[in-house]
Parts: C-alpha cells; structure tokens; sequence
C-alpha cells in the first residue's frame, strides 16, 4: 500500500500558535485558570485533551462570574480562539481586563480573521456579504463589525436571489470557504449588485490545502480527509477532494477505519484540516498499515463497489444535505428532537423551524408528530444531527412558484418593495422580481406606490438552477379586462343601471367608467337645461348613476343617459303646483310684454304686464327688478308646450298680503341683456298673460320667443277684460 500525506495537512499557523499557548498556559504548576471563548479549534481529539489539562470553555453568560474569581492567588486568563469572537464579546473582554489586573485576556484570533474585521469595521456602513457558513463562529464574530444587517451566503447559487441594489456593498469571504465556490459567488453577486466591492479573504494556507487535496485525489484510489466533523476547512477538504474521487473518506480519527479493507496495491492520500494535529495524522496511518497486514494479499486494488459498501458500513448514515423524515420525540420552546432511525439523534432549533419569532413550538407540535427536514451538520461525536426544516419549506414553497409557471396559474402576493427596474413581490416566502415594464405602472408613475399593496401577477420567466422567477401583474390585469369586457358585452342591454366614477371631462361630454369599459354622456344628456360645460353638472372623480341608451359591440361604444324624467324640471313641477297654486318665484328677465319668473329650478313662467299690478304700468320694470323675488298665482299650465302664465294681479284683487314684500336677491347679476336668452323656451303669449293653445300667435325672434311686434301689446284673448 502507498500512502501520501499531502505536504499543507495538519496544523496551520494560526491553530497552531493557539494550541501551543493554551498548553503552555495548562502545564502544571502554571499559576491561575485557563478558560476558552467556545471551542478554541473544531478538533474532538484536542478539546478532550485541553479539558482534561483543566481547560475550560465559557461563553458570555459566565463572564461576569469568571471576572468575579480572578484574584492574586488566583488569576483567570481567558482565551480568545482563533475563530475570533463578536465585536461586543471583545470589547466586554477588554473593559474587564481594565478593572482587574488578575483578569487577562489572551487574542488567539487568527490574523487572517483579524484582516477581515479590520476591513469590514473600516466598511461598516456598506451592505455587508458573507460567503461563509451562518452557523460558524467566524462568521457570527465577522457579522457583529457592521453596521447593516449581514447577507450571508453559504452557497454561490444563494447570490443569485439576492435583491438587486445599486447601494455600496462590501463582499468577504470566510478564511477556510472553498476557493472556487466564491469565484462563482463574487459573479453572481456582481449580477445584481452594481456598486459591490471584493476581498479576498480566504486563507493562503486554505487555498493551498485545497489545490493539493483535488491533486492527491487524482493520483490515488482512496482519498482520506480527516478533521473534526464541525471544522469549516475539514469540510471544505472534503468537498474538493470528493470532486475528483468518489471513493473519498471524511474521518475524525483512525476509528473509524476498523471496518475498511487496505491491500498492498491501494493508492491512498491523505490530507486534513488546519484543526488536525500531526499526532492523529500519524494514528491513521498506523491503522491503515495493522489493517493491511490483517488481509490476505490478492494483487487487487478496492473497487467502487467495495467502497461504497465500505462507506454504508464505516461512515455516518447521514450526510450534510440530505432530505430525511422522523418523528418528533420531544418538544421545547428552543427545538425539536427528532428520531430518525439512525445512530444520531436529529435536533431541529426553533431558528431552523421558522423566522415567526411568535410562533410556541409546544403549541404548533407535539410528540409523535411526523416531521421533514434537511440535514444542516452531523456531529457523531455527539451523537447530533442538526436539521433545518425551513429549508425543506423553502423548497416546497419554491414548488409551488414552479407549479404555477407550469400550469399558468395567478399567484397572488404582497409588493415589498421597489428596486432598480422593477419591484419584488413576495409569494410564499419567495421573492419574485417584477419588470416595471410589467407592473401596469405607467412610465412617469411612481413605482413605489405599489409597495405595500397586495397583487396578482403570473409568473413568465423561472431559472430553475438560479431558483429565480419573474412574474408580470399588467399581463394578469389585461387578461382580466378582456374576460370582464366580453362579459360586459355579452350582458349589456338598453336602459342597464350602472354606477361609476367619471374618469374624464370634454367639451362635449363626460366618460364613466362603467367597470370593464368606459361610456360617454353627452352634453346633453347631462343636464335639462342648457349648460357651456359638463363640469357644470359634474366633476372628475365623482360617482353618479347613469343608464344605456344604445351600444356598438364592434365599436366598443357605450351612450349614456343622466338626466331622467324624475330629475326633468317640468315634472317637478308638475308633482309641486298646479293650477290657481301661489308659488314664490323669482324675476330671471323683464321684457317689454311681461316679466319671466322662474318657478322651480329649469321651469320660467310668464307674468304678462297686464297681471304684474292692479293698475296699468307702463313697463315691467317700473314694479319689478330682475332677481327679485315675488308671489305669484298660477293661472294657467300648457304640459304640451311646458309653458305657464302667472299674475301677482289676481293676489292683489283678492286682498293677499304685499306680493313684492320679498327683495331682489343680492348674488343675481344678470344683465338686462341676458333677459331674452331666458326665454328662449317661452311659446306665445295671449290676453292677460294665459297661453292659448288656439290662436296664431306672432312669429318668433332669433331667439325663440313669442314676442309682440314694436309698439304693439300682445293680442288679447277674446272675452278678457283687456280685450
């Protein structure tokens, strides 16, 4: 059997120079206590050895009362590991290193992870982007430098449905991160972040790791990486060296290998993580040899079927990834403990179930439940397996963005916000990109108006690969304008109530939208009198109740009615007065033959000279004055002709109070000159001022009224008192 250790496994500067200090620190007879922030390195083998030296490890909580023991005769030192720590850890640390002199504090933080705090504390008020592992110690401590709430990605895929922004943004990456998987991450970020800028942040010494992983795995037949299963670089090691051989092997220690076959023919390299002591390196080919030595030699190498046979009988059952089902066995405000039917114990933790900060785990499960979810780590140290059943969400959720694609059916969401060229509407916990060509917002409109507000849309665009997804609101609101205009013309008939806002003002009209299409109402259809503008009688905006007069299908034309005979001034008329009724009325003209009040809004009558005083005057305008208003007897009404003759004579001759008791209102300033316009719709006067349906009567002027010829009263109904 040859066996080649690659020339960077082990050990790397930064774990080494902490792990030299932290046992310096334990030997015994070193005055005082040893304590870690967290795990020092992600290596099984040196936290059991560190804790066995009297090491121990505290986290925030323990820091008030570690502080409270440092004394003369007891000094505490607390390590700062190489992960590094948050900005707040380290700031607390340091303020109680100034009140205590027998409390020290130890900065085992990795230079390189210093490098990345420095950068990031020098950005702080850029969007910050991490391509790391959220879970990871390192990257909780790099987040807590920024000001902005951190993006994290652990996957370069994951760039790509980030929210697009032209704001200054700042990518770094986590020391030990696969080199090749943040080239992918920096062009997927630049996609859609147009002012980002890159460090390159990842370890020399972990570049180099890798590129001798994937080359040593080329050269063999069997690739071992060994290192702790929660160390960040270990993992990475593994997924290069997987690359380029399948029959690839991630240990912890030697072990592990007890059930695997190693013949004298085999090819096999080694390389581990920065966390790996030399010491474990050297076990695990001391085992390989014990177990060749125990198989008979027969010339062949392992096959794949051998290996993957070995696999299922060495190696966890579980990887990082993988889909699994279980039943809950236990539930807690903080997590789910799930059985799985493996050796591990599945444990889901309240932020890998949700983002509902409201939501009580014990009322939403309970034992026996059966759960889905995916495989986030695997401890089997700890015998653990943490799972995340938001992921498994977030996948079926995205079915369902994939199924609607497929089967072109309206998603309906929330927009969340306006972005550069378009917005982002939210379905199912999915962000989904919307064009502003495809908002139905007009080009001048503000898009952000949409923010907020709650749309249907269908989904036209879907990278399955990039898991992104466009969708167009106007193409749902356009489909559905036709499906409402078809039904509106397949339903509308002639006299059909509508009521609608009016959407526009001409010169000769008013537009109602009527739902599905909009209706014009002439001028006039508006009004029963004469008006110059329809915004005399409407305004944009307001809601009114119109009817079909006649409809073209083919010319998507609809003519509409406003006015009705309920609203027609005549009828009021006729529902109020009648024949020998008083009316107060009001003086609209004088003329030369009478003067013409105006009885109820829309409906003048005549008050003939002769029945406007108890004596003869010579004009009307020696009693009466335009705006004034008086009391007048109705002596005669012509429906045919809508016309009506009063007289205040006949009030006087009975002994009625004063008739010109009422003055001429103030607000009236019509002139003289608008006296026969107001009369236009005035037919021929006989006698004392009562029309005659029977007699010829004189020709009428421009204006339309029946008028007596110059120097000439009016004829005189036979058998009147004038006559």
């Amino acid at each position: 059997m040859t066996v080649t250790v690659a020339k960077s496994a082990g050990f790397c500067f930064g774990v080494s120079r902490a792990v030299s200090r932290v046992y310096q620190l334990s030997e015994p007879g070193h005055p005082g206590v040893v304590c870690t922030v967290g795990s020092l390195i992600h290596n099984p083998r040196v936290a059991a050895e560190l804790r066995a030296r009297g090491v121990t490890e505290i986290s925030p909580e323990d820091f008030e009362s570690v502080f409270s023991s440092a004394t003369e005769e007891k000094p505490v030192t607390v390590v700062i590991r190489t992960h590094g720590v948050s900005r707040a850890i380290s700031e607390a640390l340091e303020k109680y290193a100034e009140r205590n002199p027998f409390f020290t504090v130890c900065d085992m933080t990795c230079p390189y992870v210093k490098k990345i705090h420095r950068i990031v504390s020098e950005n702080r008020e850029k969007q910050l982007i991490v391509f790391g592992n959220p879970r990871h110690p390192e990257v909780e401590g790099i987040r807590s430098y920024s000001d902005s709430e951190a993006w994290i990605l652990s996957s370069p895929e994951e760039a790509e449905n980030l929210p697009p922004t032209d704001r200054p943004v700042l990518a770094v990456a986590q020391t030990t991160q696969n080199t090749a998987g943040w080239k992918k991450c920096k062009k997927n970020i630049e996609k859609v972040c147009t002012n980002a800028t890159f460090f390159d942040t990842i370890c020399n010494t972990t570049e180099e790791r890798q590129r001798e992983a994937g080359e040593l795995a080329k050269a063999v037949d069997v690739m071992l990486v060994v290192g702790g299963k929660e160390s960040s670089n270990s993992f990475q090691l593994y997924e290069t060296a997987k690359r380029y051989r399948k029959e690839t092997l991630f240990i912890e220690g030697p072990e592990e290998l007890s059930q695997l076959r190693f013949t004298s023919s085999m090819k096999v390299g080694i390389t581990a993580g920065a966390s790996t002591p030399g010491g474990i390196i050297q076990e695990v080919i001391e085992r390989m040899s014990e177990l060749e030595a125990k198989n008979p030699e027969n010339g062949e190498a392992v096959t794949s079927e051998d290996f993957a046979g070995m696999l299922e009988n060495s190696l966890k059952t579980l990887n990082t990834g993988d889909t699994v089902s279980g039943v809950i066995t236990s539930v807690s405000a903080a997590e789910l403990h799930v059985d799985l039917g493996t050796k591990v114990t599945g444990i889901i933790p309240f932020d890998e179930v949700t983002d509902d900060t409201s939501l009580k785990l014990t009322e939403a499960f309970k034992p026996g439940d059966e759960i889905e979810a995916i495989v986030v780590k695997v401890s089997d140290r700890d015998g653990v397996a943490t799972l995340s059943k938001k992921r498994i969400d977030s996948r079926l959720r995205w079915k369902k963005v994939l199924d609607a694609y497929k089967d072109g059916t309206v998603i309906e969401g929330t927009v969340t916000s306006a972005v550069k060229g378009g917005v982002l509407l939210e379905y199912e916990s999915n962000r989904i990109f919307v064009p502003a060509s495809q908002t139905g917002v007009p080009k001048s409109g503000d898009m952000a108006s949409l923010v907020g507000t709650t749309a249907r849309a269908k989904i036209i665009e879907v990278n399955e690969g990039r898991r992104r997804a466009v969708a167009s609101i106007r193409r749902v609101k356009s489909e559905e304008r036709k499906q409402k205009e078809a039904e509106f013309w397949s339903t509308i008939e002639e006299g059909q109530v509508f009521e609608g806002p009016v959407k526009s003002i001409t010169s000769f009209g008013a537009f109602v939208d009527l739902g599905a299409v909009d209706g014009m109402v002439h001028s006039s259809e508006l009004s029963w009198t004469r008006i110059k503008n329809p915004s005399e009688v409407v305004s944009v905006g307001q809601v009114i109740r119109v009817y079909v007069k006649s409809f073209d299908p083919e010319a998507k034309r609809v003519s509409l009615g406003y006015k009705t005979e309920e609203t027609n001034p005549w009828n009021i008329f006729r529902r109020t007065y009648g024949v020998g009724d008083v009316a107060e009325v009001r003086v609209v003209s004088l003329m030369a033959f009478g003067a013409f009040a105006e009885v109820v809004p829309g409906v003048d009558g005549l008050i003939h000279i002769s029945q406007i005083a108890d004596h003869k005057i010579a004009a009307p305008a020696d009693v009466l004055a335009v705006g004034q208003r008086v009391h007048a007897m109705i002596l005669g009404i012509d429906d045919e002709r809508h016309q009506i003759s009063l007289s205040i004579r006949a009030l006087l001759e009975r002994g009625d109070e004063n008739p010109y008791s009422t003055d001429a209102d103030e607000s009236d300033t019509e002139a003289d000159g608008a006296d026969e316009e107001a009369t236009e719709e005035v037919g021929e006067v006989v006698g004392d001022g009562v029309f005659d349906e029977k007699e010829t009567v004189q020709p009428e002027t421009e204006e339309g009224i029946s008028a007596p010829a110059d120097g000439e009263e009016p004829a005189a109904e036979a058998g009147t008192e004038e006559a």
